[in-house]
């Protein structure tokens, strides 16, 4: 018997997808604040100080998880939304930007999943939110997506977000792969994780691939993305001249200050 909410789920689109969560009465699942399409009648939502989980408890457990989220580089604050009313009620997460969604069934995975710090997008409720340490301090310092990643754990499904094409790969017990770092999206729990510097300075300036590769070792699984947010901005902006960057810049700014 699982403890999270058993969710029924279809995801709509193809390259800017968003995926309907059916929910029974009394049934929630939980989302980064701002994700939300739509909701049908029925349906309430409230935000929560933490992972939303249920599973800190008091003043002090929610305090930490917050500030461990904050160190992901995630709101403070998760949304929860619960089906309120009588039947099944539908609510939708939308992804922020063009790629896929990716379903998974943590209680197929071991109980755990390490993420890219910004790739979660909503989870049944009784999905854990937190971060996970790399083992190896140059794996921080180099890694791209920085030393800290998030960690999904419970028996839930939870829903993750990538750019462009995602490849999941199947790594046997000492297959090795790498990945540009910022292409990593996700890795299951037994898989090993490090940095690898690329061999020579000629290829690290010249060869446009960056210094450092992630090297994933196997058993287990990975998730790959064609296209990380980053490198698309990158290439956006090298596209634009000079002089409208800071108008570009300035016009997004205005809108964040509601102007």
């Amino acid at each position: 018997m699982r403890n999270a909410h058993e969710i029924d789920y279809y995801i709509y689109g193809d390259d800017m997808q968003f995926v309907e969560i059916e929910l029974d009465p009394q049934e929630s699942v939980i989302a980064e604040a701002g994700g939300m399409l739509m909701m049908e009648d029925g349906i309430t939502f409230e935000t929560i100080f933490g992972d939303a989980s249920g599973q800190s408890k008091g003043f002090l457990g929610k305090l930490v998880s917050s500030g461990k989220r904050l160190l992901t580089g995630e709101s403070l604050f998760m949304t929860v939304f619960t089906n309120q009313g009588i039947g099944k009620k539908k609510v939708s997460f939308s992804a922020p930007y063009t790629g896929k969604i990716i379903p998974v069934d943590l209680s197929e995975l071991g109980g755990k999943l390490i993420a890219q710090k910004d790739s979660f997008l909503c989870a049944a409720k009784g999905v854990s939110v937190g971060i996970d340490f790399q083992r190896k301090l140059g794996t921080g310092f180099f890694g791209g997506e920085g030393f800290i990643m998030q960690k999904l754990e419970g028996d839930g499904l939870a829903f993750l977000h990538a750019g462009g094409t995602i490849v999941e790969r199947e790594l046997s017990p000492g297959e090795s792969l790498r990945i540009d770092t910022g292409c990593l999206v996700a890795l299951t729990k037994d898989v090993n994780y490090d940095i690898e510097y690329v061999g020579n300075v000629k290829s690290a300036f010249f060869g446009g691939e960056g210094l450092f590769f992630a090297k994933v070792s196997g058993p287990g699984k990975v998730w790959v993305q064609s296209l990380p947010f980053n490198r698309l901005a990158d290439r956006i902006i090298s596209r634009v001249p000079a002089r409208e960057q800071g108008s570009i810049l300035g016009s997004i700014g205005n809108m964040l200050d509601g102007e």
